[in-house]
């Protein structure tokens, strides 16, 4: 059996990573069907002797010094995507090199953030005298915030102090992200006639319940990620033209900040409107870290800048202090001909590895 090879340089650790993102971009991985990426993922561990666990789609593995008195940090980031953008030009599934970009699905969100920490915790593996254990879980339905996925995971994981979500943050530091609260709501009204006077429209009446709610502004403004912001997403009301609708439904995607939490912020919702409301979900609330975080500091040491994150991610059902960072762009997650820089992942590896090293 060929044994653990302890150290890897800059180059192996790049062309590691670069292999494993073409063959992960080859297997389709949607939500709920991540099985063959998870055995992708599976046996990259294995062609380097690293014993893995699989919980679902889900799979981890702990440093080999593994010290069961010591807390731990986790790396996670997730393997399943989004469906292909209808304007792709490229396959999707046909990893392309060209340029100094690689090009396909899952490329940019999160497969670059995957990757990299595979390599970093290659790296770390078999280091002596850490003074934090390191977790590495690589996981599923992170798209759609799906509860087999980290959540499920996470209570089978051991002490986990601190955690680094791998999400395209151009490898800065994004110490708070805004929750996501989902709202569907309802204006009731009198069905009617076209052709006849009708003073309870529900159309009418909704129309003038959401530019009250699109125009209000919430008392708390974050520092990190300034106001709570409010989107009308959806509308639906009536199927004839000469009937007036009983009700006019609607959808509110409403990106919440540290100031409140999600059931605070539907409370407050709800008292401006005069709609019937309904939340699909509390659970995926705002996070944040503290700039004096170890983590934080030792990221800022060599050069890298935070800021606070409009975009959700798996660090909203992580039960413990967390922060975002990862190769890539977020701008270019779920577009037509997804890339991602080589050069990216390279640095990727590099900042993760300096990072960690002034931590564990």
């Amino acid at each position: 059996m060929q044994e653990l090879k302890s150290v890897y340089n800059k180059e192996e650790l790049l062309n590691n990573a670069v292999g494993l993102l073409k063959n992960l971009i080859e297997i389709p991985s949607f939500s709920k069907d991540e099985f063959n990426t998870s055995v992708e993922i599976e046996n990259f561990f294995k062609k380097h002797q690293i014993p893995t666990k699989r919980f679902k789609n889900n799979i981890w593995a702990v440093n080999k010094n593994f010290d069961v008195f010591k807390p731990s940090v986790l790396l996670n980031t997730h393997h399943d995507t989004v469906k292909p953008n209808k304007a792709y030009t490229l396959d999707p599934f046909v990893p392309i090199e060209k340029d100094g970009k690689l090009y396909g699905l899952g490329s940019n969100d999160a497969g670059a953030s995957l990757v990299s920490m595979a390599q970093v915790f290659l790296h770390f593996y078999d280091k002596e005298d850490l003074k934090y254990n390191l977790v590495i879980a690589l996981t599923a339905e992170e798209e759609i915030s799906g509860f087999d996925g980290i959540e499920a995971l996470f209570p089978q994981l051991p002490n986990i102090e601190f955690a680094i979500v791998g999400e395209p943050t151009q490898m800065n530091l994004a110490i708070a992200e805004k929750g996501l609260l989902v709202i569907d709501g309802e204006m009731k009204g009198t069905p009617s006639h076209a052709a006849h006077p009708n003073d309870d429209n529900s159309i009418v009446k909704c129309m003038q319940d959401l530019q009250n709610i699109l125009d209000f502004k919430f008392p708390k403004v974050s520092e990190y990620l300034g106001e709570v912001k409010i989107t009308l997403s959806g509308i639906h009301a009536g199927v004839q033209h000469n009937v007036v609708p009983e009700s006019c439904n609607f959808t509110l995607d409403v990106r919440v900040t540290d100031a409140y939490s999600n059931k605070e912020a539907f409370e407050i919702i709800q008292s401006q409107m005069k709609s019937t409301l309904t939340a699909r979900s509390f659970r995926l609330n705002s996070s944040k870290i503290e700039m004096d975080h170890p983590f934080v500091k030792a990221g800022i040491e060599i050069g890298r800048t935070t800021y606070g994150s409009p975009t959700s991610s798996d660090q909203a059902i992580i039960p413990c202090t967390s922060v975002k960072m990862g190769p890539g762009d977020s701008r270019r997650s779920h577009t037509a001909d997804e890339f991602i820089y080589i050069n990216e992942i390279e640095e990727g590896i590099d900042i993760y590895i300096q990072t960690l090293g002034k931590v564990l």
